[in-house]
């Protein structure tokens, strides 16, 4: 082994020396073939680069690109985990997310910026647009006619208060107006930031869901073999990164009506 080594430590000046001028050749005639053909004694030295530098270029067009994405028929796991069900848990999340975007993400300029409020009464806990009627006066007004509950009044003037939304109800009879505020750039990149947090919770529920259905996929592990084990596992994954890129671009679309 050591003689061949030093055997060809000594050839390679001239291998260089003889395959230079066949190269240029095979070049000009377009024939490659002939450069192979002929460069015999460098030819393992050859096809060893080229899978070097084909494996490079393989690992360079595959950077960065997604794998196979994972398709598994649910009713063929169903007695490991309910796919379908799992899926609805997440959809869950995310009705869960816009509902809190409605609820605490508010300009405060229209109606509708009051209807997440509830109200506590001595029938328990109620909308309140279902005991006053919301208008809106003008962008700095927003008017509650309590004509038809008046009894609750006292109730619906505190829920608003204490709704977060730094609001100021004034009471005149059954009636209760809402100065509003002027919306400032402050305000509105403030309510953004919310967004983000709110956002981030959702994802760490999206979070738990994952840990839990991976947990109940592995209590499998004896009766299943570790190719379905993992298939499972790979597909919760992509449902989940399915759901919170869904949830992202909610933020996305929610941050870019706040910021008007």
């Amino acid at each position: 082994m050591s003689i061949t080594l030093r055997w060809m430590q000594m050839l390679e000046p001239g291998i260089y020396r003889f395959c230079a001028p066949l190269l240029q050749s095979a070049i000009q005639h377009q024939a490659g073939h002939l450069f192979l053909n002929n460069c015999r004694q460098c030819k393992a030295l050859c096809l060893t680069s080229s899978r070097l530098l084909a494996t490079k270029k393989t690992k360079v067009k595959t950077k960065g690109q997604p794998g196979p994405r994972v398709n598994i028929n649910a009713a063929l796991v169903e007695d490991i985990i309910n796919l379908n069900e799992f899926k609805q848990d997440l959809l869950e999340i995310v009705e869960n997310l816009k509902d809190d975007y409605g609820k605490n993400l508010n300009i405060r300029t229209s109606p509708g910026a009051l209807d997440h409020i509830t109200v506590t009464t001595s029938e328990g806990k109620i909308p309140l647009n279902h005991l006053g009627q919301v208008s809106m006066k003008s962008p700095q007004l927003i008017l509650v006619n309590m004509t038809s509950y008046p009894e609750t009044t006292v109730a619906v003037t505190q829920a608003i208060r204490e709704s977060g939304m730094n609001l100021n109800p004034e009471v005149d009879g059954t009636l209760i107006r809402v100065p509003i505020p002027k919306v400032t750039r402050e305000h509105r990149e403030n309510l953004t930031k919310l967004a983000k947090q709110i956002t981030n919770k959702s994802k760490e529920s999206l979070r738990k869901l994952r840990t839990n259905a991976i947990a109940q996929v592995k209590k499998s592990k004896e009766s299943v073999s570790e190719d379905t084990i993992r298939l499972l596992e790979k597909q919760i994954q992509q449902m989940v990164e399915d759901i919170a890129a869904d949830m992202d671009k909610h933020l996305v679309a929610k941050t870019k009506e706040l910021l008007g």
